[in-house]
């Protein structure tokens, strides 16, 4: 065989064997708005490196059929204010064609009314405020579910492991915590559990004696378990707020800020044996699941949560979409997610309609507790690395 031949179909294996970088093409942009700056940045930090390791690995790949995928992120810095302002620039001045992420439910709220103005497909991976797929906005998709739904694995686990009668409900006045409060109401509602106080408390306020005077009523009449709805560092501040005033009762958060090695480490003791409901795990079974968690804490020396495994996923998804798309119209890349169904580390991802909801995804959730230091997935049984340790254990 002739020596150049022979050189062509070495290039020719190489390409189809080797993941190549794509170089030259014109980039494909695609839009993150996350909170990189306030007090949500560390959550924000999480997904943009989920981000940045999801995008490598696409372009590696070959990109959206042979052109790069480029992100550009805007810092909606966890305020509402700042959300249409952060959507605007990334579609008119940066030229997404979509938008991917999306926090805290309050500004992604105000973007995804934007984007959907804009006429831009937003895939929200996060941001759990019900409202946010239930406004009939076309252009608007998630990843993750509703608050709502968020407890549906610690709701299970409750009325089959431990049967509660008297809950208390402590929660951020944020829209997360609102929805997530409002939800568990009436769930305690419909299975004959008693209400004892809910508080609703300023997520701006951290110091122990503001937590201290909310947390008199639980004092006088302790309940068989409180939950929470809380952030990062209200929820550290909380619990351990409760734990000061000698509240011997179950606590459980409705994932949040609960779900996080940083919660572990920053609660301390305050936080052995606290449940919290949860989206994902990295022992779950899911393909990637593992690779994932183990190549970003190789990567970035820390572990990831939910929020980061949910950005990870949700652009591999996006990807998905771009490279079906016919074009890279808004209708073509809405037609394109509207056929997506695939099987991502976060879990399996096909947007339903659904009591009220549109273009939502769901998932099973599960049940973490904190036991010797870490957390143990407890339920679904199936899936437990640990059995429930009671509190009194």
């Amino acid at each position: 065989m002739p020596a150049c031949i022979k050189s062509v179909l070495i290039v020719v294996f190489l390409m189809l064997v080797i993941p190549v970088e794509t170089h030259g093409a014109e980039p494909i942009v695609v839009g993150v708005p996350l909170p990189l700056s306030g007090k949500q940045m560390k959550d924000g930090q999480m997904m943009k490196d989920s981000f940045e390791m999801a995008r490598k690995l696409i372009n590696e790949n070959g990109g959206i059929n042979g052109r790069p995928l480029a992100l550009v992120y805007g810092d909606d810095q966890g305020k509402e204010s700042v959300g249409e302002k952060i959507v605007r620039d990334l579609v008119v001045t940066d030229k997404a064609v979509m938008l991917v992420g999306g926090h805290t439910s309050a500004p992604t709220y105000a973007m995804a009314e934007t984007a959907n103005t804009l006429d831009v497909p937003f895939l929200v991976c996060t941001a759990s405020a019900d409202r946010i797929t239930r406004k009939r906005w076309k252009n608007i998709y998630r990843l993750n579910p509703p608050i709502s739904e968020y407890t549906k694995g610690l709701e299970d686990f409750w009325m089959k492991s431990i049967k509660p009668k008297f809950i208390s409900i402590l929660y951020e006045n944020s829209m997360f915590g609102m929805d997530g409060a409002t939800h568990m109401m009436g769930f305690c509602q419909e299975n004959g559990i008693a209400m004892g106080s809910s508080v609703g408390y300023d997520r701006e306020r951290t110091d122990p004696a503001y937590f201290r005077s909310i947390l008199a009523l639980q004092v006088d009449d302790p309940p068989d378990l409180i939950y929470m709805v809380s952030r990062l560092d209200d929820g550290v501040a909380l619990v351990k707020a409760i734990r000061e005033v000698k509240i011997e009762v179950l606590l459980c958060g409705g994932a949040g800020g609960f779900t996080s090695d940083e919660f572990i480490k920053r609660a301390g003791k305050a936080a052995s044996h606290l449940l919290t409901a949860t989206l994902w795990s990295h022992q779950l079974p899911y393909p990637g699941t593992k690779k994932y968690h183990d190549r970003f804490l190789q990567v970035y020396s820390y572990a990831p949560d939910y929020h980061g495994a949910e950005a990870y996923s949700a652009l591999l998804v996006a990807a998905d979409a771009l490279k079906r798309a016919d074009s890279l119209s808004p209708g073509s890349i809405r037609a394109a997610l509207d056929k997506t169904y695939m099987t991502t580390p976060f879990g399996p991802v096909k947007f339903y309609a659904y009591d009220g909801f549109e273009r939502q995804n769901t998932v099973r959730t599960l049940v973490l507790q904190i036991i010797n230091g870490r957390f143990e997935v407890i339920w679904p049984l199936d899936i437990a690395t640990a059995r429930f340790v009671p509190l009194d254990k």
